[in-house]
């Protein structure tokens, strides 16, 4: 973890959120900058300038005016307009819930909907060429299958209410016994 080295003396467990909240992002291939200004907006108590955030953050104006570009396009945080301010002042969706389905959405469209149309296009292209294998031509069917059903699941997910998907979720792996196939293994 990088130390913030902004000079407004951030709370211990904030720092430390927005420090972790980069790496993760890190991890999942999202600019360490762009997730630490989300997780400095998400625990805000009001909207902050980029001037704010370069501050409390101790980032270059450029990096933090890009990095909410990249926020704003993944929906995850807005423009709040303040009385009397002309500058842009920003604040983060912080419904944990929707920040998921936001994220999750975003990916879907950037990962999921890539492959499946890059899937279905070398299963077509297979199928039309004598020097395919057999066995090549059968794992990318396979793989289009796997990934359409990840991407139907997906989309009725989106479907669900957010109480009945929570308690879904809850359930874990206990739901499988209410599956006709499960029942007496």
């Amino acid at each position: 973890m990088t130390e913030i080295t902004g000079s407004r003396e951030l709370p211990a467990a904030v720092e430390r959120f927005i420090l972790h909240w980069g790496d993760m992002g890190d991890e999942w291939g999202v600019n360490r900058s762009v997730s630490q200004i989300h997780g400095l907006l998400y625990l805000s108590e009001g909207p902050l300038t980029a001037e704010d955030i370069a501050e409390q953050l101790g980032m270059a104006r450029s990096n933090v005016s890009n990095s909410l570009k990249e926020l704003l396009s993944w929906n995850l945080i807005r423009r709040v307009p303040i009385m009397g301010d002309r500058r842009d002042h920003f604040e983060a969706e912080t419904d944990i819930w929707e920040v998921a389905a936001r994220i999750a959405a975003g990916r879907k469209e950037r990962e999921i909907d890539p492959a499946v149309e890059a899937l279905r296009a070398c299963v077509a292209d297979a199928a039309n060429d004598p020097k395919m294998s057999p066995v090549a031509s059968k794992r990318l069917k396979e793989m289009l299958v796997f990934t359409e059903t990840v991407d139907g699941w997906f989309t009725q997910m989106l479907t669900v209410p957010r109480p009945k998907l929570v308690a879904l979720m809850r359930l874990g792996v206990k739901i499988v016994g209410f599956l006709p196939s499960a029942k007496g293994k």
